[in-house]
């Protein structure tokens, strides 16, 4: 009998699990690229089986697949660690962070999964704080957990520290790295509190050293998570202000602490205020806030379901062309084009063009942009 090369070996977790890992590891799979590839095959492993063929259609031979050795090698660090995976698909994996547009296929955590799914809060702000704005959050983050919130933050320095270290054990730390490393390195005994009591989550790869470019991705997780976000302090140029941004983008409420007008660490913060953000004085105003509304949380299945066919068995692959491929190009420019608008001007099927624009997207060809849009990389 010859063994399946596309699933595991000897391992606590499910053949699913181990494809969506590899899956999204392996070369120009990106998040938007990973389900645009769960859509068009139906499932991780089916992609993996499939994708090597997909590529050399169009001459690429060496198309880099994660292979399932190197997927071994991670689960056996992870073990190591301490750690576990948990993938999108998962019940347990957060409902609220399945409904924004770029959610992360797989995480890796420590600490008590359960805290995923209760009523989060986002506190975040700088890391050259004053006394004034640590107060603060102690006291709304202490006052906000014995109501039952969780809070959720960045594990930085600063006012992300006093979040958490007055939430516990009800808080969330997403960390930048990935999930063995502790940044910055004086939050040790905060990062091993988190983890015995808390929950501590990344979305790197074990062994993976922040990068400046893994913080605003680590951002949109800490607002994803999150029913709302606080801003504590935030000059102009501060992270706090990308994730506010992309709550705002999530469709979540943003309460913002008022600052003296002539303290820089309050201009980002008072110019969020000027702009429409709640204004929040005590923990009391997002306890109303939070008993007011309503949260009809629903998880969606970015999975096709099993009545409707997978792309790829409905292409008529005699209109896959060189030819084909050439109008579809010409169509894309570095300006966004919607793929319906694509498919109309190429007068080509829908199949063959979404066909063609997965093979540029694993080419590292194109980009994809909010309204199902693209553009062409030069």
């Amino acid at each position: 009998m010859i063994k399946n090369p596309f699933t595991k070996k000897n391992s606590s977790y499910s053949d699913d699990v181990i494809s969506i890992l590899r899956l999204i590891r392996s070369e120009n799979i990106g998040i938007r690229t990973f389900y645009n590839v769960l859509k068009y095959y139906g499932s991780a492993q089916i992609a993996l089986e499939n994708i090597p063929h997909f590529m050399a259609r169009i001459g690429k031979i060496k198309y880099q697949i994660f292979s399932l050795s190197e997927a071994e090698k991670e689960i056996e660090l992870m073990e190591k660690d301490g750690a576990k995976f948990l993938t999108f698909n998962n019940v347990s994996y957060s409902k609220l962070l399945n409904q924004i547009e770029d959610v992360p296929p797989i995480i890796s955590y420590k600490g008590d999964i359960k805290l995923l799914n209760t009523t989060c809060i986002a506190m975040v702000g700088a890391r050259n704080c004053s006394i004034s704005g640590k107060d603060i959050t102690a006291k709304i983050a202490k006052n906000l957990t014995t109501a039952g919130v969780t809070i959720v933050s960045g594990l930085a320095r600063g006012i992300d520290a006093t979040a958490h270290e007055f939430s516990i054990p009800n808080t969330i730390a997403v960390i930048a790295g990935g999930i063995d490393h502790i940044y910055p390195p004086e939050n040790h005994k905060l990062y091993k509190k988190i983890i015995d009591t808390g929950l501590l989550i990344a979305e790197l790869p074990i062994g993976s050293v922040p990068l400046a470019r893994h913080f605003p991705q680590r951002n949109r997780i800490i607002s994803g998570l999150s029913v709302a976000t606080i801003i504590v302090e935030a000059g102009l140029n501060s992270g706090s202000l990308i994730t506010a941004k992309f709550a705002l983008e999530q469709n979540r409420e943003i309460f913002v602490i008022p600052g003296f007008p002539l303290d820089p660490r309050y201009k980002g913060s008072n110019k969020l205020i000027k702009d429409g953000a709640n204004l929040l004085e005590s923990a009391d105003d997002v306890i109303e806030f939070l008993n007011k509304e309503s949260f009809n949380i629903i998880k969606e299945d970015k999975n096709l379901s099993s009545s409707t066919l997978p792309i790829y068995k409905k292409v008529d692959y005699e209109l896959l062309t060189d030819k084909n491929r050439k109008i579809v190009k010409t169509n894309l420019s570095a300006h966004p084009v919607n793929i319906e608008e694509i498919a109309i001007h190429s007068d080509l099927p829908m199949q063959i063009v979404l066909t063609i624009l997965l093979e540029l997207e694993l080419e590292g060809m194109i980009t994809y942009h909010p309204g199902n849009k693209v553009t062409l990389k030069f």
